[in-house]
């Protein structure tokens, strides 16, 4: 299994949704292969060019790399996700998908001849510079991208951990381009975080959807339930900049929360492109109110998710519109050690929606923004108890040492989160809207 785009140091070409090992070494079907047809007059256009450029090229050239130049142009003319894997990338990309990888930590695509941001990964050199989602990287160094495929660019963004790369961007809204300096790190990705917010209300962030996803989201309901004393009220699962990744873990991301009914299906050419992903009994949360948080950087596995829980109406989608990355790559190994990443099915939510292109749009719009605080110092602000003479409130002073520590403890943590979603205006939409959920739901019962 392998997840979305290959590298990280850099990482992939692109987020991607990778089919189950089964699928991956798939072949064509006997009769699929009973209908194609050489092009003859192309192989042997190809066959002649090859030769021209072998015997006349101003520099000698290595037949091998020509074929595989070849190759690669073949594939990367079909879509932005299909790629020659030489055997090196071959290995970095199942590296990628395990959790572990060198390089700055980054999803990457190519467009309109530059490399650009699909989104930094949680915790990584990329995200701590402040690399975010769209940018267009237009020089590695002093060298230009232009010109250089993508492959080319990400092995410049690999390296030896503990050197530095500067990245020059253009970020849309910026009147000049970025320069940033990076530092290149072992990349181990934690793809579940959890925290919990107030009332009782759980956060969990998924970064990637990696092969222990769903078993580490499982784990991660089950620290908030310790933590809160009791089962949570609801749940904000943040799917912000989620590049995607693995299909199965969005699988078992999705049925975690879901008892019954379809989770996503994909429809391509050969047979064993077409499956169906259908739920199973035992939702995690048991019912209770949640909140899926998207951005323009959330894609592929990360919409399988979100438009799982959208169509059969298991949870509230906050945020922007997502990706739009629709489709399914299936790794096919070569003999000679390298593999091919073809795409071979789009996929559909349980309504029967294609979200290539598309994405998934959001129940409510969440814009960017900036929440501030405002200072009252300033202001009128008299209470009953800055009265002279006012009368004590009754509930008496008995409270011992301990009970004054844990209060303090309880303050502090309490702080922490007020600072967390005063700084992160989609979270604290998105806990709004779950806390209000959450407490309909205790009056209907």
């Amino acid at each position: 299994m392998v997840s979305g785009a290959f590298l990280g140091a850099l990482v992939v070409l692109a987020s991607t949704v990778m089919a189950d090992k089964g699928v991956q070494e798939q072949t064509p079907e006997p009769a699929a292969q009973e209908k194609v047809s050489l092009p003859l007059q192309e192989l042997r256009a190809f066959a002649e060019v090859f030769e021209r450029v072998s015997s006349d090229y101003v520099e000698e050239v290595d037949d091998k790399k020509l074929l595989e130049g070849a190759i690669s142009g073949m594939l990367s003319s079909l879509d932005p996700h299909s790629a020659y894997l030489p055997p090196k990338s071959f290995e970095e990309m199942e590296e990628h998908t395990k959790g572990e990888f060198g390089g700055l930590g980054m999803e990457v695509g190519m467009e309109d001849g530059f490399v650009k941001v699909i989104s930094p990964i949680d915790d990584t050199p990329a995200e701590k510079a402040g690399v975010k989602a769209g940018d267009l990287i237009i020089k590695l160094g002093d060298e230009p991208v232009k010109g250089k495929t993508l492959s080319e660019a990400v092995d410049i963004m690999r390296g030896k951990p503990g050197t530095k790369l500067k990245l020059t961007i253009v970020r849309k809204g910026a009147d000049a381009p970025i320069n940033l300096t990076i530092t290149r790190a072992v990349i181990k990705v934690k793809s579940v975080k959890q925290k919990m917010l107030k009332d009782g209300i759980g956060y969990v962030r998924i970064s990637q959807f990696q092969v222990r996803t769903g078993q580490d989201l499982l784990e991660a309901i089950q620290k908030l339930d310790e933590l809160n004393k009791a089962p949570i009220n609801g749940l904000v699962l943040d799917l912000r900049n989620n590049p995607g990744g693995v299909l199965t873990a969005a699988v078992q991301v999705s049925d975690a929360f879901l008892n019954d009914g379809l989770i996503v299906y994909t429809e391509g050419r050969i047979k064993n492109s077409k499956m169906r992903f259908e739920a199973e009994k035992g939702d995690v949360l048991e019912g209770k109110p949640m909140v899926v948080l998207i951005n323009e950087g959330s894609a592929s596995a990360s919409e399988i998710v979100s438009g799982a829980l959208q169509d059969q109406k298991r949870a509230i989608i906050v945020g922007r519109t997502s990706f739009g990355k629709g489709s399914v790559q299936t790794l096919l190994p070569l003999n000679n050690g390298a593999a091919i990443k073809v795409t071979t099915a789009r996929y559909y939510t349980p309504l029967g929606r294609s979200i290539q292109a598309e994405g998934i749009k959001p129940d409510i719009q969440v814009d960017l923004a900036k929440i501030e605080k405002v200072d009252t110092s300033d202001f009128m602000n008299v209470k009953e108890k800055d009265l002279s003479g006012h009368l004590e409130n009754g509930n008496g002073n008995g409270k011992d040492k301990a009970d004054k520590n844990g209060e303090s403890k309880q303050a502090s943590a309490d702080e922490d989160i007020a600072k967390l979603l005063e700084k992160d205006y989609e979270l604290n939409e998105a806990f709004r809207v779950l806390k209000t959920m959450a407490l309909t739901q205790q009056m209907q019962k």
